[in-house]
């Protein structure tokens, strides 16, 4: 029998273990609805960036706190919230999905897929902001990015952890520079992601295919806000790629990640900043535009070895109206990056592809994104290329000519050829070296221009089949084997070959 006593105690145990199960959600109403945005009042302590829910389960998120309302995007359908909707606060900030689950798929920028390969299965979340790592947590760039492209890894080259701008009109090319580098990270130990921002999905289904033709699907992810989303989405886009990226970064890993492209991004972010009543700015951009773009972009780095030695390399896009640098955003994005890849839309339209200026182009990492074969063949490449693009421009009024300004222009012809490079083709780092060497060292001053691509490409196919132990000598040691041995060997082609 019990006595009086154990029931007390257990009374007072039950008590003292008492919860309560009501659930505590700050809730408040929608006192305006928007092209993508809405306002509410009653979320006095919403956070910024905090996700939000309203009635019909779509996600919105905090982006203006002020004193009497809380001016939120939405980031989903928004024709069926209405004034008077509720409006619920999570207690989360705005977070992603990230993980080795993600590889191989497309997404959209709240890490859902929209491939059709089903769900993605993955518990790990990252917040789509975060601070970048400090001065002291960086390492400076040593390691090369190779693009597999020549004009590129010559004249501008670019380092692991660096951000180097893709700039120019519209059809000139920037998309297939990512592409082609993308491609060119095959069994390079790189992660890809892909940032599509306000492309048409056609377009982006196109350069999904070109990645799973080539087997680049295998190491990429493809982020899409497409033209036909709303703008908070494109808005977001490239927070959610690089908070993908930060995950690898910091297990040591190595990533390159292109936004393609930035302007779109600044456009949809200046929509809504007009939407939210955010005050507008030059060209009524919003003032915090540099921001937008800063925050992002600062978040690449090489990272220190205590943090696991990881980086993540940028190619941010900007499309430029007729060439014009010197715009809003083309001068803000040209500020916080390491350099910037120029496209020129003459060029491309004359056949020279990728139609890179070399004059106006620069890389502020150079030599150290170079291996040591590359910066004895290049030296001076950029700087002959531009010089003999003002030549050329002054000799076309058709004045006679001495020697040493014929065979400055012949040797600039044949750079030009050599530069260019087919659609997907890219080349590994010692056949570019090869094929810099013998320009740089005169064996091409007597091939025809139109023999020029020809040449190079027997020249390829003799190394791999009767002088491979040359190309292996490049690749691994990173410098040139002995010059009269090299000499020698294209000697050889040259002799038996149909190009004297």
């Amino acid at each position: 029998m019990i006595n009086a006593q154990e029931i007390s105690a257990l009374l007072k145990k039950q008590i003292e273990d008492y919860q309560p199960d009501f659930d505590y959600t700050e809730t408040g109403v929608v006192t305006y609805i928007g092209d993508g945005i809405a306002r509410a009042h009653g979320l006095d302590n919403a956070m910024s960036g905090e996700l939000l829910v309203f009635d019909n389960a779509t996600i919105g998120m905090a982006q203006n706190l002020e004193s009497n309302d809380v001016g939120i995007i939405i980031l989903g359908e928004f024709t069926d919230i209405r004034e008077g909707s509720i409006v619920r606060r999570t207690g989360k900030i705005m977070e992603v999905p990230v993980g080795n689950a993600l590889i191989g798929r497309v997404i959209d920028p709240l890490g859902q897929p929209v491939d059709g390969l089903g769900e993605i299965r993955t518990t790990k979340t990252r917040p789509i902001e975060a601070p970048a790592p400090g001065v002291m947590q960086r390492k400076s760039v040593n390691q090369p990015l190779q693009t597999g492209l020549k004009a590129i890894d010559a004249l501008v080259p670019i380092g692991r952890g660096q951000r180097e701008l893709i700039i120019g009109d519209r059809q000139t090319g920037k998309t297939s520079v990512a592409i082609d580098a993308i491609l060119n990270q095959k069994d390079q130990d790189m992660i890809c992601i892909y940032v599509a921002i306000g492309q048409k999905e056609s377009t982006v289904r196109t350069q999904v295919e070109t990645l799973r033709q080539y087997g680049a699907l295998d190491y990429t992810i493809v982020v899409t806000a497409s033209a036909s989303q709303p703008s908070p989405l494109l808005f977001l886009a490239p927070y959610a790629g690089v908070a993908m990226a930060e995950e690898f970064m910091y297990e040591g890993k190595h990533v390159l990640i292109v936004y393609d492209d930035l302007s779109k991004q600044a456009v949809a972010y200046r929509e809504l900043s007009l939407l939210l009543r955010r005050p507008p700015g030059r060209e009524a951009y919003p003032g915090d535009v540099f921001y937008l773009h800063s925050r992002l972009l600062e978040r690449s780095a090489k990272v220190s070895d205590e943090l696991g030695g990881g980086s993540i390399t940028a190619l941010p896009f900007i499309e430029t109206q007729a060439g014009d640098i010197s715009a809003y955003i083309a001068t803000n994005v040209i500020s916080i990056t390491d350099g910037q890849i120029f496209l020129k839309d003459d060029l491309f339209n004359s056949g020279i592809r990728p139609a890179i200026d070399a004059g106006s182009s620069v890389s502020r990492v150079g030599g150290s994104a170079q291996i040591k074969a590359m910066k004895k063949v290049a030296g001076t490449l950029r700087i002959d290329l531009a010089s003999f693009r003002e030549l050329e421009a002054f000799t076309q009024f058709g004045s006679d000519l001495d020697a040493a300004t014929q065979a400055k222009l012949n040797r600039g012809r044949r750079t030009v050829e050599v530069l260019k490079q087919p659609l997907h083709k890219p080349l590994p780092v010692e056949k570019q070296v090869l094929i810099l060497y013998a320009l740089t060292h005169g064996f091409l001053d007597s091939v025809p221009i139109a023999d020029v691509l020809p040449f190079e490409q027997e020249l390829y196919a003799y190394f791999d089949m009767h002088h491979n132990d040359l190309l292996d000598t490049i690749r691994v040691t990173k410098d040139l084997p002995e010059e009269s041995l090299l000499d020698a060997a294209i000697q050889e082609f040259k002799d038996q070959s149909i190009f004297k």
